[in-house]
């Protein structure tokens, strides 16, 4: 199957997604070892990969060394607390690692308001709510200088060390928060397949504009035909998608 990333709809459809619910449940198996087996069938499409995040990666943070920098003392500048935020998120086979990302909410933000948006939008009764913005489109918790930076994507350019570290890939799914996994229906586990990524098919397919399930459907389709060709593809798309701050919510 032959993936375009500047189609805006998946190819992969509700009916679809439900057969590989069902037929997960009769194959019996816990929901972590699903994703495993997956990911192990991989090892000659990952090489390369992983190859590409190591040189792109490095190559970056040698770059935007000197923005990241600026970067850090503007938001100490900002608001009070540090200039980095930390946080576990749920990775391939389900681990949990570490994120980086530049802190854009006053220190110490309550996250019951986004714990209580993404339940809504995973699994709330009616189908207006689930189609709003993924994220929240007026947050007072923001910082100015973090509104900037959300509206630029720069927030995220600490997570060139996760790429480093193995953690996460240059494309992949958007790593989600633990609690998010929680509320999740066995069929959305396809897409810790992979990596999560800096950028991905949901990124430039839309982004902010597409509901939770459109998100998880190009998830799970990238993790299906993931491979070095795809990554270029949307990598290059990616640009374009940044500077016109396309899809920013």
């Amino acid at each position: 199957m032959s993936v375009a990333p500047t189609q805006p709809a998946p190819r992969l459809s509700v009916a679809g997604l439900d057969h590989a619910q069902s037929g997960g449940a009769e194959a019996g198996g816990s929901r972590r070892e699903a994703t495993s087996a997956r990911a192990k069938r991989r090892p000659l499409t990952d090489a390369p990969r992983r190859a590409l995040d190591l040189v792109v990666a490095s190559a970056l943070l040698l770059v935007l060394a000197p923005l990241m920098a600026l970067i850090a003392l503007a938001i100490r500048i900002d608001s009070r607390g540090p200039a980095f935020f930390r946080q576990r998120r749920v990775g391939r086979d389900q681990k949990e690692f570490t994120v980086f990302k530049f802190r854009t909410m006053r220190s110490g933000a309550d996250t019951d308001p986004h714990r209580r948006y993404v339940q809504n939008l995973i699994g709330g009764p009616a189908s207006s709510e689930r189609g709003k913005l993924y994220k929240l489109s007026v947050d007072d918790r923001v910082t100015r200088v973090g509104r900037l930076l959300r509206s630029w994507s720069l927030d995220e350019l600490p997570q060139l060390i996760n790429v480093l570290r193995g953690e996460m890939a240059l494309v992949g799914p958007r790593p989600v928060i633990p609690y998010e996994v929680e509320m999740y229906p066995d069929v959305y586990l396809k897409r810790f397949a992979v990596k999560p990524g800096l950028t991905g098919l949901w990124q430039v397919s839309g982004r902010n504009e597409r509901t939770y399930d459109e998100m998880v459907r190009f998830d799970i389709e990238y993790a299906d035909e993931a491979s070095l060709l795809l990554d270029l593809r949307i990598l290059f798309k990616t640009v374009p998608v940044v500077l016109g701050r396309q899809g920013v919510a």
